[in-house]
């Protein structure tokens, strides 16, 4: 299964994904954000990725393979909606990563936009969020952008600095996309 924007190509993560994930997980500049640093090896690697896989056959979705219509060949993120967990919360998380020569042109809002999108049409979602470092100030417009709004600190003394947590409703964005329908 295949979706798209307008610059960008998605796809479920497959195990061939496996050297691209490392290439974008494992290189310390995508996690100058984040303190837990950048995937050691390449079976670390392997084991998230057939995590992800696992996820999707329980949850039906997990984060996408994002693609450059004009350079379909080469993967230059991961990214979409996944489920995780802040502070016992179960949650659907909007999230991304990508190669640091994808960075600044704009491909993190257009994929936030088209996944929200899917989330709320295709899944029918009651709610996505984002979360984000504290001190990270560009992925917090870009969740800003898409339309979601501040709702928490989430603290985690294993895991410092803080993150904020950022959501938006189903009903909350109809209404900001001039959807009128009734709700699900």
């Amino acid at each position: 299964m295949q979706w798209e924007s307008e610059r960008l190509l998605y796809r479920h993560i497959e195990r061939k994904d496996l050297e691209a994930l490392f290439r974008i997980y494992g290189d310390p500049t995508t996690h100058q954000f984040n303190p837990r640093g950048p995937y050691p090896d390449i079976d670390h690697a392997r084991e998230v990725l057939l995590r992800r896989l696992k996820d999707r056959a329980i949850h039906g979705f997990d984060d996408w393979v994002i693609f450059e219509k004009r350079q379909p060949e080469t993967v230059i993120g991961f990214g979409g909606v996944f489920v995780s967990e802040f502070n016992g919360r179960r949650t659907n998380n909007l999230g991304y990563r990508f190669a640091p020569d994808a960075w600044g042109k704009g491909f993190a809002t257009e994929l936030a936009v088209r996944a929200l999108r899917f989330g709320f049409e295709e899944l029918s979602l009651s709610e996505i969020v984002g979360v984000v470092r504290e001190n990270h100030t560009a992925s917090r417009r870009v969740l800003e952008k898409a339309g979601l709004t501040f709702l928490q600190r989430v603290s985690d003394p294993q895991d410092p600095p803080a993150h904020l947590m950022f959501n938006i409703t189903r009903q909350q964005w109809r209404s900001k996309n001039g959807l009128h329908y009734p709700s699900a």
